[in-house]
């Protein structure tokens, strides 16, 4: 028969096991905390490493577009106001932002340079305005400077574009899609000058001048409602309306320029009719408002809700427009037919 063997352990040699037990779960609990990311959404001050830390690695070349801002970000990545100006400077903000702090500011990506410092890009969204910043570190984590590389704009021709080379260049593409169909290129090409402290310009391609005339992205709708038709208030102000995909919508587009082109507004969406004459523009996250209120030879629009993040801070979309005379094409007659 097998004999089965039973090992007795004494009283204190469980207690020294026990002992050694416990001060391994502490330093598995103390290891793990130390290694857990720490929150920036709040008031606290936090130490720089941890701050670098909390922007995820990106693998060069890095790239984004303009479309960044639509991606919906996790309250666990907001970085406070306080937090951030802890290590930039606010004044780098003031030229995009004014002297607003009520900031939503996230992290973008992280590039380590070895053995000489680290860039972060981070997007920062404000009431009216949005910018995905560049920030540089040198290797011992102190702040060097920080450039707003890409703003988004009121543009629904343009699309905008940057991406950091292997040779830690940025470069900002802006493309813009002309009304004759063709396209125009321009882009603004940086590098990080350490001595200087600035992001500095080392090549530009320039874009061609600004638009001449407005692209309208629903011009080929249908336009059956009554309503529907080009409402115009200089070559470059237009409130187009559509037929929306339901009975009881309208399809727009909104493109505006004011103080010599200083201020521009630009919005596209569908509205819902209160009545034959009136419509109203509102969509869940989206805080803006507006009105429409229309006649048999113009329509007046009227800002009911900021609409900051669609236009410029000192101009509003209030305005009245004056309709448009659609141009028929008669059919051709056929010369052919007729009597011989």
């Amino acid at each position: 028969m097998a004999r089965i063997a039973y090992f007795r352990v004494s009283i204190p040699a469980m207690l020294v096991l026990k002992k050694y037990l416990v001060i391994i779960i502490a330093l598995v609990i103390v290891f793990s905390c130390r290694h857990k990311k720490p929150s920036l959404s709040g008031e606290e001050p936090v130490e720089v490493s941890d701050f670098i830390d909390f922007f995820q690695p990106v693998k060069l070349p890095f790239a984004f577009g303009d479309t960044v801002f639509s991606k919906k970000e996790k309250d666990s990545l907001l970085i406070s106001y306080k937090v951030f100006t802890q290590f930039v400077p606010d004044s780098a903000l003031i030229g995009t932002f004014g002297k607003s702090t009520k900031l939503k500011i996230y992290p973008v990506g992280r590039v380590n340079v070895s053995g000489s410092g680290t860039y972060l890009f981070s997007k920062i969204i404000g009431a009216d305005k949005k910018a995905v910043y560049i920030l540089g570190f040198d290797k011992k984590n102190n702040f060097i400077a920080a450039m707003p590389v890409l703003k988004l704009d009121q543009y629904v021709s343009t699309l905008q574009s940057v991406t950091m080379d292997s040779r830690y260049t940025i470069t900002k593409t802006l493309v813009r899609k002309n009304s004759d169909g063709s396209t125009s290129e321009g882009k603004d090409v940086y590098v990080l000058n350490e001595d200087a402290n600035t992001f500095m310009l080392i090549m530009t391609d320039a874009l061609d001048d600004k638009p001449t005339e407005i692209i309208n992205p629903i011009d080929t709708l249908p336009r059956k409602n009554k309503i529907a038709a080009d409402y115009t208030a200089g070559k470059m102000n237009l409130v187009s309306i559509r037929d929306g995909r339901k009975s009881d919508r309208i399809a727009f587009f909104i493109h505006f320029e004011k103080n010599n082109g200083e201020c521009t507004g630009e919005l596209k969406g569908e509205a819902l009719l209160k009545s034959a004459n009136l419509a109203e523009y509102s969509a869940n996250g989206d805080p803006c408002t507006l009105l429409f209120a229309f006649s048999a030879t113009s329509v007046s629009i009227k800002e009911i809700e900021a609409c900051g993040a669609h236009r410029g801070l000192r101009c509003l979309f209030d305005g009245s427009f004056t309709r448009k005379k659609e141009i028929k094409t008669s059919p051709k007659k056929n010369k052919s037919s007729g009597k011989k």
